[in-house]
């Protein structure tokens, strides 16, 4: 083995030399190895303190003994390898001075070439970055498992996690990637960590935003809210500066969830088409609700309708609801459903019961912990990636265009499907309209979180609350 400095001369001369003996001699193989000048002498002080070997120039020169298993045999520098030629082959080497620079010269050329062709090929295979913010969460711990599991973004598809959070929670941080390198995960190149806000959300692909932790006493509604924009904007000028140009970014969690992926459309505006709300995980909790009322498995429960303030006022809409696999006397094959309001027959239940447990849910932040907070993401982006059902009806906060009769320019939640890596707002869905009084209701405190929010209103008051089912 050949290893020198890629422009020493005398490694030029011992390599033609090594070259010639492999031509002519059936048994003798060689490996050459270069290193740039820069690192050369810090690699071989590494080398020979591995091997315990003592040689401080280029070349260095040692035998592999392939039969016999252990370290190499060191032979030394040139003069040592030229001495070994002429003993146990009678050959020496007659290279002048002249070519052996000229030599060294190209070893050097090729050998920057081939390092930039690393680069280059490195390139063509860099795994999707994902970051996640507030990463110390519970909701973090989840989602790391799902996402190297290859259900979200492909089994073919290697990703880069990089957990971002405040200097105080790095020892979380450490212990979230030893345990998530501990899955051994083929999906799963590597993890880091990130606490210095001007390098985060670096080459991102996809960037996760969850619920930011609150450091400070907060002693108002109106501070919690005002709490969320120097942090969105943060957020946002860092995505314009550092991200991929067409970074997914997805907001969930239990809190302002519309007002943060309003806040951060408005400070990144380059990916404003690219940011959304996660809605599946209120829609999860009704689906819990009503199958515990039916007596069946919440999957067997598709289509129901979140419109308006994921972490707030929403209307939960049954009226395209259906049940797949529902025991009754009418049976059919897999595909058959049946509406779900047909099989409520228990109007109070529907109208009171339901509305309030769900309003205290979402008020309340319950139920809503790190499992449900992570599953709702990682579907959410699997279908952004890959589509979702054919025929389903899933739930998005998505920027509004006046659909519905909404009003234009705030984030509300609405019925979407996901099919070539975008969504698509079901416009054309039958018996969707809300009531005026309702859709005020809804759009009225999220127009006034964010005029909060931006400081251009001092105080908040939510509209009075009626039944939304």
């Amino acid at each position: 083995t050949l290893l020198g400095r890629a422009d020493c001369p005398y490694y030029a001369k011992a390599e033609l030399l090594a070259d010639y003996l492999q031509k002519n001699l059936p048994d003798f193989r060689i490996h050459k190895i270069t290193q740039h000048p820069d690192i050369w002498e810090e690699w071989l002080k590494d080398l020979c303190k591995k091997n315990r070997w003592s040689h401080n120039k280029s070349p260095i020169i040692w035998r592999e003994l392939l039969d016999r298993g252990g370290k190499g045999l060191l032979l030394g520098g040139y003069n040592e390898f030229l001495e070994h030629a002429q003993l146990y082959y009678g050959v020496t080497s007659s290279m002048t001075t002249e070519l052996m620079k000229r030599v060294a010269q190209e070893n050097l050329g090729t050998h920057i070439e081939k390092e930039l062709e690393k680069e280059s090929l490195k390139g063509l295979v860099n795994p999707l970055q994902v970051w996640i913010t507030s990463a110390s969460s519970l909701a973090c711990y989840h989602l790391i498992p799902i996402l190297t599991s290859g259900e979200v973004f492909g089994p073919q598809m290697e990703i880069s996690i990089n957990l971002f959070d405040n200097k105080h929670t790095e020892e979380k941080l450490i212990s979230h990637k030893q345990e998530a390198e501990d899955l051994a995960s083929p999906c799963l190149q590597s993890v880091s960590i990130c606490t210095q806000a001007e390098e985060a959300f670096h080459g991102a692909h996809v960037i996760i935003i969850l619920d930011d932790h609150v450091d400070k006493e907060i002693n108002s509604l109106e501070d919690c809210i005002r709490s969320r924009a120097p942090l969105c904007q943060l957020y946002g000028s860092l995505i314009e500066k550092n991200a991929h140009n067409f970074a997914k970014i997805i907001v969930g969690g239990k809190t302002f969830v519309n007002l943060k992926t309003a806040l951060l459309m408005k400070y990144a505006p380059t990916f404003a088409h690219n940011i959304i709300a996660v809605a599946l995980g209120v829609e999860g909790q009704a689906k819990a609700a009503l199958a515990r009322k039916l007596k069946i498995t919440p999957s067997c429960i598709k289509d129901v309708i979140i419109w308006g303030n994921i972490s707030g006022n929403n209307y939960v809409d049954l009226r395209k609801a259906k049940v797949y696999r529902y025991e009754s006397a009418i049976w059919g094959p897999p595909h058959y459903s049946r509406p779900v309001l047909s099989l409520l027959f228990d109007r109070e239940w529907v109208n009171r019961e339901f509305v309030v447990s769900l309003k205290t849910l979402t008020a309340t932040g319950r139920q809503f912990g790190g499992m449900l907070a992570a599953h709702s993401i990682a579907t959410t982006l699997k279908y952004w990636c890959h589509g979702s059902p054919p025929g389903e009806i899933v739930s998005l906060g998505v920027l509004s265009e006046g659909q519905f009769g909404i009003p234009k320019g705030i984030v509300f939640s609405m019925p979407v499907k996901f099919e070539n890596g975008t969504w698509v707002v079901l416009t054309d869905l039958k018996n969707t309209e809300i009531s005026q009084q309702v859709m005020t209701r809804m759009a009225n405190d999220l127009i006034q979180e964010q005029l909060v929010a931006l400081g251009e209103l001092a105080n908040f008051q939510p509209y009075q609350s009626e039944n939304l089912i």
